[in-house]
């Protein structure tokens, strides 16, 4: 019953953060599309492995499927491998579950589908990610230092600040039916990165190009044989409908 009681409870947390997320705050920026930017989506791998994987797990892909952008097995073996995991295994996060609970409040999430699963009124998931990555702020107030203006209260510390460095958003007041309303202006910048911003904004496309492609890894490929498919469909509609005039144009 207990284990019901704080699944329920993890459940309407996760519901009420992406309900928070959903531009309550701000609005999404659109995510660069780099699905089939093959450059892309090995650096997106590489910042993934290197970065998120430590604590987010990836169960639904294995590692020797990033073959298919283009990574050799053998990079995949000499940069990519986490400790102890073979080529073959599924990417999972070596952070024991009860020390992440104790840390961050929850386990964090599978990160598999996180691109298809983030989708919302404010545009696509990629558009989420691609915002939520770009929109981390220090806050003392919060356990982990941080906090995100497209996921207020995130549990989640900003673990690409050292390649962004600290900023600090800035807000203004705008009337809006009589009142005054909090309203995001911009960004001031603290301390920099190692990264400048465009570089930066850069880099976190790639990551959520490569996470678009692990939601769907052979979308590319549906898609140009969906084109092939429509182009055959095309051209038999042609040939019935000339064999169709044919049979019928001595029937009286």
């Amino acid at each position: 019953m207990k284990k019901l009681i704080l699944t329920v409870m993890l459940a309407l947390g996760v519901a009420a953060g992406a309900q928070a997320a959903g531009g309550n705050e701000i609005a999404w920026d659109k995510a660069p599309s780099r699905t089939n930017d093959l450059p892309a989506l090995q650096n997106g791998a590489k910042l993934f492995v290197n970065y998120c994987l430590n604590c987010h797990s990836a169960a639904f892909m294995r590692f020797n499927r990033l073959q298919d952008i283009g990574i050799s097995e053998q990079q995949i073996k000499d940069n990519l491998l986490t400790v102890s995991a073979k080529v073959g295994d599924n990417m999972v996060a070596p952070l024991d579950p009860k020390e992440a609970k104790e840390w961050f409040g929850g386990v964090p999430p599978d990160l598999t589908l996180i691109a298809r699963s983030r989708s919302g009124h404010g545009g696509t998931g990629a558009d989420y990610l691609y915002t939520y990555m770009r929109t981390f702020y220090r806050d003392a107030e919060r356990p982990t230092g941080w906090n995100n203006l497209a996921f207020p209260n995130v549990g989640m510390p900003h673990v690409f600040w050292e390649l962004q460095g600290e900023r600090e958003p800035q807000f203004g007041t705008e009337k809006a039916h009589g009142q005054d309303v909090k309203v995001f202006k911009g960004w001031k910048q603290v301390s920099p990165g190692t990264m400048t911003p465009l570089q930066y904004d850069e880099a976190v496309g790639d990551l959520v190009g490569y996470l678009q492609w692990m939601a769907e890894p052979v979308q590319n490929q549906r898609v140009r044989i969906g084109a092939w498919v429509l182009l055959f469909l095309g051209i038999l509609l042609v040939i019935v409908w000339r064999l169709n005039a044919a049979f019928w144009k001595n029937v009286h």
